[in-house]
Formats: structure tokens, C-alpha cells, sequence
């Protein structure tokens, strides 16, 4: 079966409208088209990775309701293991999505059971946590949820995979249990204080105990740290129809890649390409691509 993946993280019904551009505070846009289907970053991610061959395993919590219901069937359908996800009181998490007609999107999210997810929740699926080979983790759960996640896989031996999105000021115990950090130029620049300076943002980020970063940076590429300066890997240039999920899917390849051996460069070439097929069609997860699609 290979390395295990274990993704931990959100989990939200999106809620899609693509209309000519994104309203402004007060106006309403009519014409638009509407789409409802699965996402969440860490839902995302897992099903990125599953798709594109990895062994995986996700733990997110849901409501008891029939966004809870639909989405873990969804993830079973995937081949993801399911069977530590959680449950909650409270409504499974909703994302409201607007995308313009160039692909840019703007996204409120209701976190509902993301939130529940408690650092006992994480306590009581150590032996899970330590089990893992790879562990993908953002920041759509609670923080301190994250950084308990973290340490036992770091203290495990796992390879741990931070998404740090959406941006949040993070505590600096997170970074010393981070093996791989993959921010956007938002992120680093939170994390580390440092705006627009990518290879100082990245020198820093390293000096404050992460390993190895990987910089998305748009529709310029990837920027790779290799210790000492940033090696630029150039995006593919598409049609971008909406750019949800692309971030999601680049990371859940780059996990993928990085779990069958491959070279940080080429984890990063095969988890272009993925994001690029990504941004070409409507919607989170029914725009992730499959393995065979890049190939």
C-alpha cells in the first residue's frame, strides 16, 4: 500500500456561485451560476492525495446531519480510511464561495464542528498519529488541535506537512514538529514579519526551526528552499476558471510525490501540474485531478 498519509483537518459542504465579478459591500449580482458540493482544506488535501495514489487516512469532525453524512460517504467512495473521523453537536462546517470570471474567488467560511476538535480529540488517536508516515496538517481546526497533532507525529518519527493557510499568527513551539511548511507569500510574510523578500522570508522561516519550505507563489511558480537560496520551479500557464482548492490539491501531490521517494523538485514539477488541472474546471473537489490525468 506504501507510506501512510494521514491528513488531519476540516471538513465543509461548499456552497458555489461563479458570477461576472465578486459583489461589493451592499450590491447584488444577478446571472450568476451555483454549485454545491464537498471541500475543506483538509478534506481537500486528503482526496488531492488519494486521487493521485496515496494511502490515506483523514480525521476531521462533522456534524450529525446530512452535510456530515454526504461527505464522509464521499470520502469512502475515495478509498480514504474513515474510520477515526469524529463527530460533534454541532453543524458540519459550510463555506460560501464567490468566483469572478477570471478565476479569482472570495470564501466566508462557518467552521461549525471544525472548531470542536479539541487537543483530547487528538490525545485519543496518538496511536493513529504515530502510525503515520506523512501527516498533513492546516489551519481550519483550532491551532492548539494543530500543534498537538504535530508534536506526536514529529515525536514519532513522522515527515509533517504544515499548510499554514488560512494565515494566522502561530505559536513558535508549531515550527521545531514542522519537517515541510508550504505558505503563500501571505503566509511567510505573517509567519515571519518579512514582505517581499522571498528568499530572506524563507531564510528566517528555516532559522525559526522548519526544515524544509516549499513557497507558493501564484502564477509564478513554486519557490524551493534549498538551505542556503530559492530555486524558482515556473507554474504551467492555463485558462484559469477558479482557483479554488488549486492550493489543496498542489499540497496533497506534493505529499503524494514526496511518499514515493521523489526529489523535492520533482514532488513539486508533479504537484504543478495537478494544481494546473485543478484551476481548469468549477468547484473544490470535483476539480482535483485524478493520477492518470497527469500522466
Amino acid at each position: 500500500m506504501g507510506s501512510k498519509i494521514l491528513v488531519i483537518g476540516s471538513s465543509n459542504t461548499d456552497m458555489t456561485i461563479k458570477a461576472p465579478r465578486i459583489p461589493q459591500p451592499g450590491e447584488t449580482i444577478l446571472g450568476g451560476e451555483f454549485k454545491m458540493g464537498p471541500g475543506g482544506k483538509g478534506a481537500n488535501q486528503a482526496v488531492a492525495a488519494a486521487r493521485l495514489g496515496g494511502n490515506v487516512s483523514f480525521i476531521c469532525k462533522v456534524g450529525r446531519d446530512v452535510f456530515g453524512e454526504k461527505s464522509v460517504d464521499g470520502y469512502i467512495k475515495e478509498g480514504i480510511d474513515t474510520s477515526n473521523i469524529l463527530y460533534s453537536d454541532k453543524a458540519s462546517g459550510t463555506a460560501l464561495i464567490m468566483v469572478d470570471d477570471k478565476g479569482e474567488n472570495c470564501i466566508s467560511v462557518a467552521p461549525g464542528a471544525n472548531g470542536d476538535i479539541t487537543v483530547k480529540d487528538i490525545e485519543s488517536l496518538s496511536g493513529v498519529i504515530k502510525d503515520a508516515d506523512y501527516l498533513v496538517l492546516q489551519l481550519e481546526i483550532p491551532v492548539e488541535s494543530v500543534v498537538a497533532a504535530a508534536r506526536i507525529a514529529h515525536e514519532s518519527g513522522a515527515y509533517v506537512i504544515l499548510n499554514p493557510a488560512p494565515a494566522c499568527k502561530l505559536p513558535a513551539e508549531l515550527f521545531k514538529y514542522v519537517s515541510l511548511a508550504t505558505p503563500n507569500q501571505t503566509e511567510i510574510a505573517l509567519m515571519t514579519g518579512i514582505e517581499g523578500d522571498v528568499e530572506a522570508a524563507m531564510k528566517k522561516l528555516n532559522e525559526m526551526g522548519v526544515k524544509d519550505i516549499i513557497l507558493t507563489l501564484g502564477s509564478r511558480g513554486s519557490a524551493i528552499w534549498d538551505g542556503e537560496k530559492a530555486e524558482i520551479i515556473p507554474a504551467r500557464k492555463v485558462n484559469a476558471v477558479d482557483t479554488t482548492a488549486a492550493g489543496d490539491t498542489f499540497c496533497g501531490a506534493l505529499c503524494v510525490a514526496l511518499s514515493e521517494g521523489k526529489s523535492k523538485r520533482e514532488a513539486v514539477e508533479f504537484a504543478t501540474k495537478a494544481s494546473a488541472l485543478t484551476v481548469q474546471k468549477m468547484g473544490a473537489q470535483e476539480s482535483i485531478p485524478y493520477r492518470k490525468d497527469i500522466e
